[in-house]
């Protein structure tokens, strides 16, 4: 491997690489031959190089499209009259938006072959709140997706084990290694996989706040302007939404318990923050594959489908199609609570709720069993924090403003204290920010 020392120290030194190294970094990264395999204190070291130095353009994409290529990817019929689409969030606290925006897109007319994640960190997975559900499964091949969004409009999956296999091992390095916020690989690991899609259009909703992996604005504008300026090159039209994160997104964080936010969203109800990223996503959707002419109209395009009952009926047959117990799971959405151990934080004085740190919130669910602390952890899908009060909410004192969900009285009194200091209660209403702060892209 002598050879790719010397793209791990040209990289070092902060030159560009060639494509064909980087192609040969790719390759070197997936071989099944030993011998032909970068071993992982090489592969390692190039990531550190990636991080302190970054890349131009040129090799982001190279890096990006060889990423893509490394394994299977989805090619769905041309049918200019369904767009294949899709959104990714970069995750935050509550962040449900994918659930009810997916069978709404189905509904718009459009194939949404939506791959997910799990959870990373304190930040809450699309793939671990579906699997709250009896019976889903998120385990699916190649053909059942392809077969599926063709006929529901929907499927919403895991990653497949041949679906761009550098990016899965490049992450596992990453993560070990201090090498995840690098804006460059970030961006070539979402890309890789959206673009493996076979996407005509993409949103992005890239957070920023507390409670979400970027903390600074400006490193996730940073961010979202790369993931736009890379899909675009590469055919997919896409549009980024920079939104705050300080505070939990819609009134429920857990698994469970946002599987029923999401019903009350898809049932024309639910939380005003949720349903207002919901129909932006779905809005700009059609605004990119030309199927609206503004954002006014596309709105309340997607606002009257929500509506209808359509996305709900729509969301009933994707969790039917892939395997849900639906008599079990309409039992348990009927049934409230479901952990064990419930226990209230109140407002210890009157006024309005000026503070309502996502960050506690979310390592709070995380500890009560909602997330992985390590990779083999066991979700516990019951456990998490709902009723959450919003900024600039009036409460009086001794009124609540959460519910936690725990599955022991010990688990939920270790709790309690932490989440009242996610709080702040004061004596004048503030203003609170927008959460959708910029769209970024044409």
């Amino acid at each position: 491997m002598s050879s790719f020392l010397q793209s791990i120290e040209a990289k070092r030194d902060g030159d560009a690489l060639a494509d064909e190294d980087i192609l040969a970094f790719v390759q070197g990264v997936i071989a099944d031959d030993a011998s032909a395999r970068i071993p992982d204190y090489q592969a390692a070291a190039f990531l550190m190089a990636v991080y302190f130095r970054g890349l131009n353009d040129r090799e982001r994409r190279t890096l990006t499209l060889a990423m893509r290529d490394s394994g299977e990817t989805l090619v769905f019929p041309p049918d200019p009259e369904r767009p294949v689409v899709d959104k990714h969030s970069t995750g935050g606290i509550g962040d449900k938006v994918s659930l009810p925006l997916a069978p709404l897109l189905a509904c718009l007319g459009f194939r949404v072959p939506m791959i997910s994640g799990r959870g990373l960190g304190i930040t809450g997975g699309t793939l671990d709140k579906l699997e709250s559900i009896p019976g889903f499964t998120t385990r699916l091949d190649r053909d059942r997706i392809l077969r599926q969004v063709d006929r529901l409009g929907v499927a919403m999956a895991g990653q497949t084990d041949q679906m761009v296999p550098a990016d899965r091992r490049l992450y596992a390095l990453r993560d070990v290694t201090g090498t995840v916020p690098s804006p460059d690989l970030i961006t070539a690991s979402i890309l890789s996989k959206k673009l493996a899609e076979g996407l005509d259009a993409l949103v992005l909703d890239v957070k920023f706040g507390s409670g979400a992996f970027m903390k600074e604005r400006d490193q996730a504008r940073e961010l979202a302007i790369h993931l736009c300026n890379l899909a675009n090159a590469c055919g997919v039209r896409t549009r980024a939404l920079l939104t705050d994160m300080d505070t939990p997104l819609g009134r429920a964080a857990g698994n469970w318990l946002e599987i029923r936010e999401t019903v009350e969203c898809l049932s024309g109800a639910g939380p005003d923050d949720l349903r207002e990223l919901v129909l932006s996503g779905a809005a700009h959707l059609l605004v990119l594959t030309h199927r609206e002419s503004s954002m006014d109209s596309a709105v309340s395009t997607a606002a009257r489908c929500l509506d209808s009952g359509a996305p709900l009926a729509r969301w009933n047959d994707l969790l039917a199609a892939q395997g849900a117990d639906l008599a079990q799971y309409a039992t348990l959405l009927c049934r409230d609570p479901l952990a064990p151990a419930i226990g209230e934080v109140h407002a210890p004085t009157a006024g309005y709720v000026a503070r309502c740190d996502a960050r506690i919130l979310g390592e709070v669910i995380r500890d009560l069993g909602g997330g992985r602390t390590t990779q083999d952890s066991v979700i516990l899908p019951w456990v998490g924090i709902d009723r959450i009060r919003k900024l600039g909410e009036r409460v009086e004192a001794n009124e609540p403003l959460c519910r936690v969900h725990a599955m022991d009285r010990a688990g939920l009194d270790a709790t309690l204290n932490r989440v009242v200091e996610a709080f702040r209660v004061v004596k004048d209403p503030p203003s609170p920010p927008p959460r959708i702060i910029e769209v970024i892209g044409n």
